[in-house]
């Protein structure tokens, strides 16, 4: 059972790869799914869930931000209050999240995207970590164009995705999910284009048998 974790930028379109590259090695793919697998689990809501994903436009980044005028719960060593949020600590979230991607990985395999992947199963045998990521003012007019936004629109989804996406390593994990030594593979999808990428993958992951 084949394994592909994919860090991506936003504006890389790892929605778009990731989903071909799991039909091509016919594993599932891992977006959401974790998400609403532990919201199930906690007996939460998917909105609730979403709080702590790492791809959540109004997620970590959104948390982090508003955390000095917001004092109750503690989440990253900061005090604050945070409405609706899961009825567990963000960490305890994050594990549980770990467990089922552990746990998938495992006995079905899968291309997983995000939620730090190539960190949670980097000693996962055979399994194949990828980076995908460009330069910002590409990754700016490739978001425009498939968002159908304002470059000026996508510039500031890009922005607020990355900060959360980082910090949400960055505090779980005290990795910077820019390292290349955690890849065997980085491309630039912003410039190759998305059928080349998801064939370059495929080939990577199948030559790790």
């Amino acid at each position: 059972m084949r394994v592909v974790t994919i860090s991506a930028t936003y504006g890389t379109a790892g929605s778009h790869i990731g989903p071909a590259v799991a039909e091509r090695l016919d594993v599932p793919f891992v977006d959401r799914a974790i998400p609403s697998a532990v919201a199930q689990e906690l007996g939460c809501t998917l909105e609730e869930a979403l709080v702590h994903d790492d791809r959540a436009e109004h997620g970590l980044g959104r948390l982090l931000s508003g955390a000095m005028r917001l004092p109750t719960v503690t989440f990253g060593g900061v005090d604050m209050y945070v409405p609706g949020t899961l009825p567990l600590p963000p960490e305890e979230f994050v594990r549980r999240t770990e467990r089922m991607l552990t746990e998938m990985a495992r006995t079905q395999g899968g291309v997983f995207l995000g939620r730090a992947g190539a960190i949670v199963l980097r000693d996962h045998p055979g399994a194949l970590h990828v980076r995908l990521d460009g330069p910002l003012e590409r990754r700016v007019r490739q978001t425009a164009e498939f968002n159908e936004v304002s470059e000026r629109e996508a510039r500031r989804i890009i922005e607020d995705n990355d900060r959360a996406r980082t910090a949400y390593v960055r505090h779980f994990y005290r990795a910077d999910p820019a390292e290349p030594c955690q890849y065997q593979l980085t491309i630039d999808s912003t410039t190759i284009p998305v059928q080349t990428c998801v064939d370059l993958i495929v080939i990577a992951a199948e030559a790790l048998d």
